[in-house]
């Protein structure tokens, strides 16, 4: 295989979905004997990218201001120095950058991707992540928008790659510590003995947090609910109306605040069924398919990306949106049998392969 050099760019390489993915490709990139360089304004993971051999090059791309546009010059320095097969874009602010780079870049250009990990809105604002020479879809819900909203700003159709996951890491032979799991329930002792259900993701109004707590309140105590997130650093007031909801359903007992850091994994095993309840639909199922892959069950509104990794994985956990009485007996049910997830064949190392078929499929077309 051609040996590629390929630049990622993205705001910070703190936590999140989208810098997760980064640090994998850029694991996958350097194993495969690539040459794997990433532009951010820096973050706390800089220093397991590079420790898994891959190069990191600071720039102020991160703030939406004015200011952030100055940095266009050297960016493209920055480009025509590495003279890149590839830069694959990551977010709107940098694309802005990078469309305004390459005044100042040097030929042979590199051929630029960005990949639409959200369902953008169709603002002026918005519309850059598509007029880059190829655009990677990671779910049919994503191609299906890009198509709807953006296909005048296109050049060529956007390409279906969907998002995976580490199979290594969240795997079913996982086990916790001893430790952690006596530590887990000394913190939580009412979760002790009971059927947990979880709900990880950040907390926010259209994540679903509330549609969460009423499910709560429809099953019986049996049941304990965990909402996993970094609560701590949520809206205030919209985490007093969580508290007050949780306390009006008198569910003080059975649901509870979990602030993960490092841990989801834990999180995953300890827990009978993993939830997805977004009141919008949402690019893809991230956590759902990460609890997928450890064997657990999952279950959340069939629409959306969510629903296509039920589709995909675990069709027995789909659900009408909205539709709690058939939400309760879903959860009823799956947690009586002895079905799991099986075959999730969403790995990261199929994402990152296509990723790399496409690049190279590009390079040819366009020799």
């Amino acid at each position: 295989m051609r040996k590629l050099k390929v630049i990622q760019i993205l705001p910070t390489l703190n936590t999140g979905g989208v810098e997760r993915g980064v640090l994998d490709f850029n694991n996958y990139l350097v194993k495969n004997g690539h040459d794997s360089y990433v532009i951010s304004n820096g973050g706390r993971q800089v220093k397991n990218l590079i420790e898994d051999g891959g190069n990191h090059i600071h720039l102020q791309i991160s703030n939406k201001s004015i200011f952030t546009l100055l940095q266009a010059k050297k960016l493209a320095d920055v480009i025509n120095e590495i003279s890149p097969d590839i830069v694959h874009i990551r977010s709107r602010v940098p694309a802005w950058v990078l469309q305004i780079s390459k005044l100042f870049l040097k030929n042979p250009r590199p051929i630029i991707f960005s990949t639409f990990h959200g369902l953008y809105s169709t603002p002026f604002y918005s519309r850059i992540m598509a007029s880059f020479d190829r655009v990677i879809a990671i779910s049919k819900t994503v191609e299906k928008y890009v198509n709807e909203n953006y296909e005048r700003y296109l050049k060529k159709p956007p390409k279906l790659i969907y998002r995976g996951s580490d199979e290594e890491y969240f795997s079913k032979s996982f086990m916790p510590s001893e430790h952690y799991v006596n530590e887990f329930f000394r913190k939580l002792p009412n979760l002790k003995d009971k059927k947990i259900i979880s709900f990880p993701g950040r907390l926010s109004s259209w994540k679903g947090q509330e549609s969460f707590i009423k499910l709560m309140s429809d099953l019986p105590d049996e049941f304990s609910g965990l909402i996993v997130g970094p609560y701590k650093s949520a809206k205030p007031k919209y985490l007093r109306g969580l508290e007050k909801l949780i306390e009006d359903y008198r569910l003080k007992n059975r649901v509870f605040f979990y602030n993960a850091k490092e841990d989801i994994r834990e999180i995953y095993y300890l827990s009978d069924i993993v939830l997805n309840l977004s009141i919008k639909p949402e690019p893809f199922g991230r956590t759902i398919l990460e609890a997928a892959m450890m064997g657990k069950k999952i279950a959340g509104w069939n629409r959306g990306g969510p629903g296509e990794v039920l589709d995909m994985c675990f069709p027995e956990g789909k659900v009408e949106f909205n539709n709690f009485d058939l939400l309760t007996e879903t959860i009823k049910k799956l947690s009586k049998n002895n079905n799991i997830p099986q075959n999730v064949f969403l790995t990261s190392d199929l994402m990152h392969s296509k990723t790399v078929s496409y690049y190279l499929d590009a390079i040819d077309r366009n020799s």
